[in-house]
């Protein structure tokens, strides 16, 4: 542990990593809590059912352009 604080001692502005980090993170997990909140209905339901689903991938996309 000592090799790894000896190394980090000389780089500038180590103590703003974390800080850059944190804001990172904070600002794509409200992007993401907003690209959620805006789906649709239709959008979310149909993607419940895909791990359930039992039709192929094809007969699934003509479906969808019916509607």
């Amino acid at each position: 542990m000592k090799i790894v604080t000896n190394a980090l001692e000389g780089v500038s502005f180590i103590e703003w990593y974390p800080i850059i980090g944190l804001i990172i993170f904070m600002i794509l997990f409200i992007v993401l809590i907003i690209k959620v909140a805006r789906l649709k209905n239709n959008e979310v339901d149909s993607m419940s059912r895909l791990p359930l689903d039992e039709q192929d991938a094809e007969a699934q996309e003509i479906k969808q352009a019916e509607q």
